[in-house]
């Protein structure tokens, strides 16, 4: 997919599609009122007739508009111009392009003439690449080349990275579990260093043996497919500035282990490495953008599986830093294999610390299917992720902490165990026990499970892996150096 900038005119551009923005209460203005004038005011009668909306994140589509060299033209709704966000910009560029990608289109230029271009722009890459990635007849199909009407080519260069960056994390949660394994994804991302510009470490399971990562361990030991934990490091920073550590679980596929899912629950389990996915979507944007700021991004990679040699409920396994943890559930893994990731982290020297991961169905339960639950040990620096996350539209909502939930997690046999009491506050029990290992460093923890993976699909993008906070994890390093 190539971003291009055009100066011609809508009427005027060579293009299969163009896209215009309209606001509501407004009248029409620039690009759209260009092409109402030269449809003889027929855009202005479609919106009076209610037959195109300028509500947000709408979009209706004018097939051969008269004056126009497209053949098709796009109405994108922008809402009230005093309500418009950077949320609202990103959504509009994505819900043009999912219209248009219903069939193969060489070229569509966009006119927005909207604040916060650069989250459309993006938008627009994300709308028209979808999850079918194995049918040969596409539902979705990538428009090869975007052209938007604007000079800044900075600018376009930026959300060209930022775009690409949400589409590789997303493609790597939708590609099923027999492509994207351990050590498969440790393979892409040291192809993906080596192009955006970042070192790769990775640890096989001798290093991780050796390295007594003995909580990601035993999640791994049913399956065949061989664990690893891959660091990405980019020192765009001074070399005194401590690292920024951006942490995700990558449990590629997760059946529960003996605690076996049902088969409606693990249907979609490959989207459980969604937060190694965010972390590398989020580092390939960084190195590419070249920003001042010294990042160290971390997977942990396993896959939870049922064989003679899984980890049983009552066995008692030995963190990475020492602590012991009763295992009353396999399928309360995440926590274990971030538990050692983060060892590893601190150990690397980071002076804070993210977790991204799909870790509990409790985090839906009390906050739905598109907010991001978020837990912390340091206020200053949640309210530093929560102002990212607002920054470029992304839904956060702060979950508490209390001393009651530590409680739950006590073991009478261990130092701690993977679950708390019953179902009440699984959410929390499970920050807690990530709190445990993070030892006095500014922590926040993001439960993503709601937001990253969708059933079924929006205005301006597929269903499937969403690459939500990508630009989250973005914007933090940007504002950080």
């Amino acid at each position: 997919m190539k971003i291009e900038a055009t100066n011609q005119s809508v009427t005027e551009v060579t293009a299969d599609a163009v896209v215009v923005g309209i606001w509501d209460e407004h009248p029409l203005s620039g690009a759209a009122a260009d092409l109402n004038r030269a449809t003889n005011g027929a855009l202005e009668n479609l919106i009076d007739s209610k037959l195109v909306s300028a509500s947000a994140n709408t979009a209706t589509t004018m097939l051969a508009p008269a004056g126009v060299k497209a053949n098709v033209a796009v109405i994108v709704g922008l809402g009230k111009q005093d309500d418009f966000t950077p949320a609202i910009a990103y959504q509009a560029g994505g819900a043009a392009s999912r219209t248009l990608s219903d069939l193969p289109r060489e070229r569509v230029a966009f006119f927005l003439d909207v604040d916060h271009l650069q989250h459309a722009i993006a938008g627009s890459m994300v709308g028209c690449v979808g999850q079918d990635v194995y049918r040969h007849e596409k539902n979705t199909n990538p428009i090869q080349t975007i052209a938007w009407a604007t000079e800044d080519l900075k600018l376009m260069d930026e959300a060209q990275a930022i775009g690409e960056s949400i589409n590789l994390t997303r493609q790597l949660v939708n590609l099923p579990a027999s492509d994207i394994f351990p050590e498969s994804f440790a393979e892409q991302t040291a192809a993906v260093g080596k192009e955006a510009g970042f070192e790769v470490e990775i640890w096989d399971e001798e290093r991780l043996k050796k390295e007594r990562c003995g909580a990601l361990l035993a999640v791994a030991q049913g399956s065949a497919m061989k664990p690893r934990i891959v660091m990405m490091k980019y020192n765009g920073g001074p070399a005194d500035q401590a690292p920024l550590g951006f942490v995700g679980k990558g449990v590629t596929f997760d059946s529960g282990g003996l605690s076996l899912k049902p088969s409606p629950s693990m249907i979609d389990m490959k989207c459980d490495m969604a937060g190694a996915a965010t972390v590398l979507g989020a580092m390939n944007a960084i190195a590419k953008l070249k920003l001042p700021v010294n990042v160290i991004g971390f997977a942990g990679l396993v896959e939870n599986m049922i064989s003679g040699t899984s980890y049983r409920l009552g066995d008692v396994v030995t963190a990475r830093s020492g602590k012991t943890i009763e295992i009353r559930n396999t399928d309360a893994e995440g926590r274990l294999v971030l538990a050692d990731t983060i060892d590893v982290a601190i150990e690397q020297g980071v002076g804070k610390l993210i977790d991204l991961a799909t870790l509990t169905g409790a985090c839906m339960v009390a906050l739905g299917p598109n907010i991001v639950g978020l837990m912390t040990n340091d206020q200053a620096w949640a309210d530093a992720v929560t102002t990212a996350a607002k920054t470029v539209g992304e839904k956060t909502w702060q979950l508490p902490m209390h001393d009651e939930f530590a409680e739950q997690i006590k073991s009478k046999i261990a130092d701690i165990k993977n679950t708390g009491e019953g179902r009440w506050g699984g959410a929390m029990t499970a920050g807690k026990l990530l709190e445990e290992f993070v030892q006095d460093k500014p922590w926040v923890h993001l439960d993503i499970a709601g937001p990253s993976f969708a059933d079924s699909p929006k205005a301006w993008v597929d269903a499937g892996a969403s690459g939500c906070m990508v630009r989250t994890l973005i914007e933090i390093a940007r504002k950080h150096s």
